[in-house]
């Protein structure tokens, strides 16, 4: 038998196997086009907390999204970028020390309670300021949430906070929990966390561990004309080639996140009846960078720094590892992120004659073996692309004499060797640009961060410059004024390398044709998808 029918016989008893287990008649995705119907998606992990006001990352927002909403979301046409969600409005004071927030009436939880301020108030000072690892930096300066009605909520920060940053950062950062729920209770232990009770289009209906979660539709939703569809069926499908798989025998219906691998791209989308989608993931964009520790005495020379820029042909990463699914990246912002991103700034062509020369500059000549000096390189394990950069990157260094020891391992000992031990000289991450340079760049190369916060400083690069521009920007609430301080950080990112950004890539998402309304903003996948549906 070849690998691919005991692929399909392992994805049918699977499938039967869920129809048994929630008593569910049929497997039928045949469906009309005013909605109803059962969704199956792919799903490539288990996230241990299912809470984005806690855990806001898009392995927890891909399910929790759906039952768990924000004040506002991401949107390709509404004002400022955002379309309405528990909150209808926002406006911030002129001097940047509060904002006012307007509440959606009429909006119930799962259990039947009412949505008000008090739970907005709960949420952002018991939740995203202490504990959400975005909402610390948002609401840094949080003293107090007043409520003068149940549909009003007055954020008052101690320090101004540029409304610009809490517009940017809203659909990522403002998930709302019941305080009914979370009130006097261990937060971080709450069993809410792992079976979510929101206002969203679905309910949170159960998870059977490594087989799927089902949310199932919320019939009491605020927007009486959705969600368009009965059920959501996340079936867990960790070996992205079963994902193309289950697409072609049509056990599933949708696979976001490249849980289809790139390579199989151009075959499947000239599958019948699927269909390859690129859009949706603008807000959510990833960046392949270099992670350096600046604590190694060569990677402490500029010069160094720039040879090893020099030396990665970032249309040959594009082109092969990403198969033309990327950009090449200029600096520390995205190119799709226009309100920020600055063109302009000092980029490093691929010249190995000119990456040698540096080296030679640095003082650190060729050895007799042809070596200058080694260093330990750890690539993230996260994705393919990933891994196999590691790879390239290895053998791009070795063309300008620098030994790479690449060293592979899985994610907490990765996430364990880069963010807390600093046992690593080169690292490559993926971190992601989500609107704002606030919110998940900054870190990247400001000073100071404690030993063990993934995702950020490390390597022990320090520059007074840079640490005062991000704290000037964090505070500048005129937001033409803030934008021009990072454009200003750009330039100096981009100079100085604290790391060197290679390429900028969204996600894909591959669905049956039956599938309607997908990428409709630019956080589609982690959005609520109300507005998916299906049709036969």
């Amino acid at each position: 038998m070849t690998h691919s029918a005991v692929s399909r016989r392992f994805l049918l008893k699977g499938a039967g196997w869920l129809l048994a287990s929630t008593a569910l008649p049929s497997f039928s995705f045949a469906q009309s086009a005013a909605g109803g119907g059962r969704l199956i998606v792919a799903a490539d992990s288990e996230p241990k907390n299912l809470n984005p006001a806690i855990v806001a990352s898009n392995g927890v927002f891909f399910i929790s999204s759906k039952v768990v909403e924000p004040l506002a979301e991401a949107s390709f046409e509404g004002e400022d970028g955002l379309s309405p969600r528990l909150a209808l409005s926002w406006e911030g004071a002129e001097d940047g020390c509060s904002i006012t927030f307007k509440l959606r009436e009429g909006v119930r939880w799962h259990d039947g309670k009412p949505f008000t301020s008090a739970d907005v108030a709960f949420s952002a000072l018991n939740l995203w300021k202490p504990l959400q690892n975005l909402g610390r930096t948002v609401f840094a300066n949080l003293d107090t949430v007043e409520t003068p009605d149940e549909l009003t909520a007055i954020f008052r920060f101690s320090k101004p906070t540029p409304l610009q940053l809490i517009r940017n950062a809203l659909p990522v950062v403002s998930s709302v929990v019941p305080k009914h729920l979370y009130e006097g209770t261990d937060i971080a232990a709450n069993p809410a966390n792992t079976s979510p009770v929101g206002t969203g289009p679905f309910r949170f209906a159960e998870h059977k561990p490594g087989e799927y979660y089902r949310l199932e539709r919320n019939p009491d939703y605020w927007d009486k004309d959705e969600p368009k569809l009965d059920e959501v069926i996340y079936r867990v499908l960790p070996d992205r080639a079963a994902a193309a798989s289950a697409l072609e025998a049509e056990e599933i219906q949708l696979a976001a996140f490249s849980a289809v691998p790139l390579a199989d791209l151009d075959r499947i989308s000239k599958v019948p009846g699927i269909k390859v989608i690129t859009k949706g993931y603008e807000a959510l964009t990833y960046q392949l960078v270099v992670e350096i520790n600046h604590r190694r005495k060569e990677l402490a020379d500029l010069k160094v720094r720039q040879a090893i820029a020099h030396a990665i042909d970032r249309k040959f990463v594009v082109d092969t590892i990403f198969l033309g699914y990327a950009t090449a990246s200029t600096g520390p912002v995205p190119k799709n992120a226009p309100e920020f991103y600055d063109p302009d700034v000092q980029t490093y062509d691929f010249d190995v004659a000119k990456a040698n020369a540096l080296l030679d500059e640095a003082g650190y000549p060729r050895g007799e073996n042809g070596t200058r000096f080694s260093l330990k390189l750890r690539p993230a394990p996260y994705f393919n692309e990933t891994r196999q950069f590691g790879d390239y990157l290895r053998q791009a260094l070795a063309a300008v004499g620098i030994d790479a020891e690449l060293v592979n391992a899985d994610s907490a000992a990765h996430q364990k060797a880069v963010y807390t031990d600093h046992d690593f000289d080169l690292a490559v991450a993926p971190p992601v640009f989500r609107g704002d340079p606030a919110i998940s760049t900054t870190i990247l190369v400001q000073s100071g961060i404690p030993a063990g916060v993934p995702f950020s400083n490390q390597g022990g690069y320090a520059s007074a410059e840079l640490d005062g521009i991000i704290a000037k920007a964090a505070e500048t609430v005129d937001a033409d004024a803030r934008t021009a301080l990072y454009r200003t950080f750009q330039e100096r990112v981009a100079s100085d390398l604290p790391l060197i950004n290679v390429a900028e890539w969204g996600f894909i998402t591959v669905a049956r044709d039956t599938v309607l309304n997908v990428a409709s903003n630019p956080r589609w996948a982690v959005s609520n998808w109300a507005d998916t549906t299906l049709q036969s």
